[in-house]
């Protein structure tokens, strides 16, 4: 019995680890790219980065029903099947010969990817003990991470050894490979309960719209990603112009300051312990601010400093923020997160749309700029509509790491 059990433990391990490092091996792998293909398809910074924008929009139209329909069709199922699907627009992407196509299919691969992390968490957190969910919840976050970080450091290399086609292929084939691991390790749902449908998910989101904590929540969370958008998709731009003049390789390599999440987040935890939940948070913006403003400096070493500390504490802020909505959400905790990504996502969008007009009227100092006037619209939020003692955070990993 107890070696079944330690079996069916591995499996889910491996298999959300798995399922988290493909999906977002593909989300923002075109950011250390960006200039190389304005450079190719002849468009400036804000247009070029409208491949960031469709996908990190389609993520959020498409986010609130993913949950809903794996509800009603199984968890598994889903998550499997859209492993697969995915294969197929990280292939059409790879073979694009405009813009336009490149866009399209970048859209497609944004519908594709909720189906595959936002059920993850679900399925985590409905067919796991509490102690277990933890450690699965941690595995998961950290296969996220390591994926975000190597689809920006292989679209880069191979950019620079072969072509970014050939980037887009071998993520390709990295997913085809992970669906089929999955398809295999993954466990098949046993507290699964067949969805009462659409009609009582959208009443619940409509209670989740009238939740004032959840709203603030939602806020922070649109801050997170437009902020995340904004400084490492136009930082690439800044970097690669002079004085820095740097590759795509390089500008693969600078996305290692990811890593410094999946060092910290473990501990956010008990840091909300110690501390409580505002007066952290707050505190962690303002930590946010500084590296930011580092990136200003006309220094290669302080720059991947500050951008360290601006991945570092925006995922932290994402993990305390997805949290946050696990407690707050009394029912329906599904919808409320599926909510929460989509204002995730549509922050993302206006951080690429805006971000890009900024770039274009005043280049990274401008970019600099909104990030921080965010940022305090965002403390602000936490300061003065956080509730001041709410009960200890369930655990729910967070939805994904920018």
């Amino acid at each position: 019995m107890t070696t079944a059990k330690s079996r069916h433990a591995l499996a889910v391990r491996l298999a959300a680890g798995i399922a988290g490092y493909c999906a977002f091996i593909n989300l923002y792998s075109p950011q250390s790219i960006l200039p190389l293909l304005s450079q190719e398809f002849g468009a400036g910074a804000a247009e070029v980065s409208t491949i960031i924008t469709v996908s990190t929009l389609a993520v959020a139209l498409t986010a609130p029903f993913t949950g809903t329909v794996a509800d009603v069709l199984g968890r598994k199922r889903v998550i499997v099947a859209a492993m697969f699907v995915l294969v197929i627009p990280t292939v059409m992407v790879g073979l694009s010969t405009n813009l336009t196509a490149l866009i399209f299919w970048r859209a497609v691969q944004g519908m594709v990817l909720p189906p595959i992390f936002a059920v993850m968490v679900a399925y985590i957190g409905d067919e796991l003990p509490r102690h277990e969910a933890t450690t699965v919840a941690g595995i998961y976050s950290s296969g996220s991470s390591l994926g975000g970080f190597s689809g920006r450091l292989f679209t880069g290399l191979l950019a620079d050894l072969i072509s970014w086609r050939a980037g887009f292929m071998a993520l390709a084939a990295i997913a085809f490979a992970g669906a089929i691991v999955v398809a295999f390790l993954l466990p098949h749902e046993r507290k699964f309960v067949r969805s009462e449908g659409l009609l009582a998910s959208g009443k619940q989101m409509l209670a989740h719209l009238r939740n004032g904590q959840l709203i603030a929540t939602y806020a922070v969370g649109f801050g997170v990603l437009f902020n995340f958008i904004t400084t490492f998709t136009y930082v690439s731009f800044y970097l690669a112009a002079p004085p820095f003049n740097l590759s795509a390789s390089w500008l693969g390599a600078i996305f290692v300051v990811y890593l410094t999440g999946s060092v910290l987040t473990p501990w956010t935890g008990w840091a909300v312990g110690r501390f409580g939940r505002r007066r952290f948070t707050v505190r962690v913006i303002a930590v946010w601010a500084v590296g930011i403003a580092l990136t200003l400096a006309h220094s290669l070493p302080l720059i991947i400093a500050g951008l360290a500390l601006c991945a570092g504490c925006g995922l932290i802020c994402q993990a305390v923020s997805t949290g946050y909505v696990t407690v707050t959400a009394k029912a329906g905790r599904s919808s409320a997160v599926g909510l929460y990504v989509t204002s995730f996502y549509i922050g993302g969008s206006f951080g690429a749309a805006l971000g890009g007009a900024a770039w274009t009227i005043g280049g990274w100092q401008a970019c600099v700029a909104i990030v921080i006037a965010m940022l305090v619209i965002m403390s602000a939020i936490v300061f003065f509509a956080w509730a001041r003692r709410v009960p200890a955070a369930t655990s729910i990993p967070p939805i994904e790491p920018p």
